[in-house]
């Protein structure tokens, strides 16, 4: 018999929920022109108001970065050109949650040029929740490979490999949807990480029976 044919294969999983500590807010700004050098002039304009804004509400200069930059021809009927439209956005890392609403308002009072995208949340530090969804995975594991291996009347051995595939991330929740709850409340609820994990073990060697111990 092969080693492969001693072994037990299971899988496990765990998770662990902790509250997201950073958000980070897509924005940005768009215009439109009659030529495309006044359309590009007005969207650089108005995204420097944008990111002073945006520091003004408490977003370090180092938090922000330019997620894009647009400008094209709009046409009323192929090839006539109506005119141009450019674009600037913004990703904000905002690290202290107290200000994330106050940084959503900023964003508002750019003018109508402002657009927002939506906002993400996440760990800083995801180590503490990993460290108990791997936990968790782990002992859904052993407690399987545990059960097969009495069902299959053998001890069970020692591990002989651990594969991990860890789940979860941020969670996106849209703008529009978050601000119909309250304006005045931007809320990062509690995010899930998740592991899955693979782990075979060996079958253990048989215990021998004693003579005179009542085995025939």
């Amino acid at each position: 018999m092969t080693t492969e044919h001693e072994q037990i294969a299971v899988a496990g999983e765990g998770s662990a929920a902790a509250a997201p500590d950073v958000m980070r807010l897509s924005a940005g700004v768009e215009v439109r022109g009659a030529s495309a050098a006044q359309a590009f002039a007005a969207v650089r304009s108005a995204a420097a108001r944008l990111e002073a804004a945006l520091r003004g509400a408490g977003v370090a200069g180092e938090d922000l970065r330019t997620s894009e930059l647009s400008l094209g021809p709009e046409y009323e009927a192929y090839p006539k050109v109506s005119g141009y439209r450019a674009a600037q956005g913004v990703e904000a890392v905002v690290r202290d949650l107290a200000v994330a609403d106050r940084v959503v308002d900023a964003v508002a009072g750019v003018g109508e040029e402002a657009r927002l995208g939506g906002v993400s949340f996440e760990l800083s530090d995801p180590s503490g929740a990993l460290a108990q969804a791997r936990e968790r995975a782990f002992r859904d594991a052993a407690a399987k490979a545990a059960e097969y291996a009495r069902l299959a009347g053998r001890p069970l051995g020692r591990v002989v490999s651990v594969t991990e595939e860890t789940r979860g991330g941020p969670q996106p929740m849209a703008f529009a949807a978050m601000a119909a709850e309250d304006r005045s409340s931007v809320s990062p609820g509690r995010q899930t990480l998740s592991v899955g994990v693979r782990v075979v073990y060996a079958f253990g060697d048989a215990v021998p029976v004693a003579p005179g111990s009542g085995g025939r």
